[in-house]
């Protein structure tokens, strides 16, 4: 791996001069430079050093078929040649969009009836907004307007979705958020429960502080709740047992839709193809993105209900059109290889595999919580993270200031991992279609990775408060 005090070679050194990085400290980044990568082949990468890496993050959540699935590569080529793009707007429409809505509209749990093509999760859920505020104009409830989401919940970046996010650092100096978007507790036992507070008796209280919120704010101008199935970009947070049936009793109450954002657990994550089902929960509307294609074509899609949908009819009727769409919504091939991905995942029972891979990966993972460095090691199906702590006793954290989650991540990319830092939470979300082999082989990277910033903590005297 480039080594900070080596020279910058004159691809990393272009790249600081002309490209932006989301979620990068930019200033260090002009210190430091890029990790190039070049090319893929399963669940490895190779940088422009020619070293290879497991993949460990899938990408950002979101390449669960791997790199260089020939399938998808050949479909997405035919696709180019016959019909390399149009458009939906004005009623117009072509194969793989068709056969797209299909799927999804068969295999979202609940009962859905439509579907709205985007290019991005972020777009999906600001989406999500807009219809709220469609719907309850058409129905006569012009107030009922507030979407409730969580506190570490992580929806996206644009000005709404952003707004939706409960991230400091999305909010931070953008003026975020916006006014009618709500933040409810976040449902992480181990950092927020109360002293000998068992799961259940944490999320009666949580879903207890939400129906105060609604009570609050009067019912009758919130119209929705939003929620990951677990939460990703907060930290990998799998909500107590029983939150989702005391959390889905208050919405009932007071007639407010659930949006599930399966943007992350989409697509066989939790041994399900969808999150909600391994969560029991039974959505109004979802947001699909990232794994709907394995990330090999930007899309992404909301999924709604008939209520919905004829709220939309009568909008419709009443204005002379749908005033929303995107330029890539349901761009053929995007949508093609969308087609082409879900065949895979019914064919060769991904999500089944997943189920069947969870017991190694969770066992590998929970195993970590004995590491000097890791308060709580926590997960759900193939996803999961390591919390590391100062004081597992106390359970308190480092210095955000002292960047140690970052400093275990950049130990595993030279012990050949990929993985991301969430805080001091290092995320593990490899591609689905791992081995257990390389399952093995991921996490004796990361205890090392481990070992590693554990020596470097020492030697920095870190754990001083």
């Amino acid at each position: 791996m480039n080594a900070q005090h080596q020279p910058l070679s004159n691809l990393a050194v272009r790249d600081i001069e002309t490209v932006i990085h989301p979620y990068t400290n930019l200033a260090t980044h002009r210190e430091t430079g890029p990790l190039v990568l070049e090319r893929g082949e399963g669940v490895y990468v190779w940088d422009s050093n020619g070293n290879k890496l497991i993949e460990g993050m899938a990408g950002l959540w979101c390449t669960a078929l791997g790199y260089g699935n020939e399938e998808l590569i050949e479909t997405a080529t035919e696709q180019m040649r016959r019909l390399p793009y149009t458009h939906v707007f004005g009623g117009k429409s072509h194969d793989p969009a068709i056969e797209l809505s299909e799927k999804l509209k068969e295999l979202a749990p609940g009962e859905m009836s439509k579907v709205l093509f985007c290019s991005s999760g972020s777009e999906a859920n600001d989406t999500q907004i807009k219809l709220q505020w469609y719907y309850n104009n058409a129905i006569g409830k012009p107030q009922k307007k507030k979407i409730i989401s969580r506190i570490k919940g992580y929806h996206g970046v644009t000005v709404a979705s952003a707004s939706l996010t409960g991230l400091p650092a999305n909010h931070a100096d953008f003026d975020l958020p916006i006014a009618g978007i709500l933040h409810t507790d976040c449902p992480h036992h181990y950092r927020f429960a109360e002293e000998g507070e068992t799961e259940a008796a944490f999320a009666t209280r949580l879903a207890e502080s939400l129906e105060k919120m609604i009570l609050e704010e009067d019912p009758d101008t919130v119209a929705a709740f939003i929620a990951e199935p677990v939460l990703g970009a907060g930290g990998v947070i799998v909500p107590p047992e029983t939150y989702y049936e005391k959390v889905q009793a208050v919405l009932a109450k007071y007639d407010i839709m659930f949006i599930a954002d399966e943007v992350i657990c989409g697509f066989g994550r939790l041994g399900t193809m969808f999150g909600c089902e391994a969560m029991g929960i039974t959505p109004d509307t979802m947001s699909v993105a990232k794994a709907l294609t394995s990330a090999y074509m930007p899309l992404a899609g909301v999924i709604l209900n008939e209520p919905v949908y004829q709220a939309m009819l009568d909008e419709s009727r009443k204005i002379g059109t749908f005033g929303h769409g995107y330029t890539y919504a349901g761009h053929p091939v995007a949508a093609a290889v969308g087609v082409k991905a879900i065949e895979i995942y019914e064919r060769e029972d991904i999500a089944g595999q997943a189920a069947a891979k969870t017991p190694l990966f969770q066992s590998r993972l929970k195993a970590l919580a004995d590491h000097p460095l890791v308060g709580e090691a926590r997960g759900m199906g193939m996803i999961g993270a390591v919390e590391l702590v100062a004081d597992k006793a106390t359970k308190r954290a480092f210095d955000p200031k002292k960047l140690v989650g970052g400093q275990c991540v950049k130990y595993a990319q030279d012990e050949g991992l990929i993985l991301r830092n969430l805080g001091d939470a290092v995320a593990v979300c490899p591609p689905l279609i791992i081995t257990e082999d390389e399952i093995g082989l991921l996490f004796d990277r990361l205890e090392r990775a481990l070992d590693r910033t554990e020596a470097w903590v020492a030697e920095g005297q870190l754990r001083a408060a």
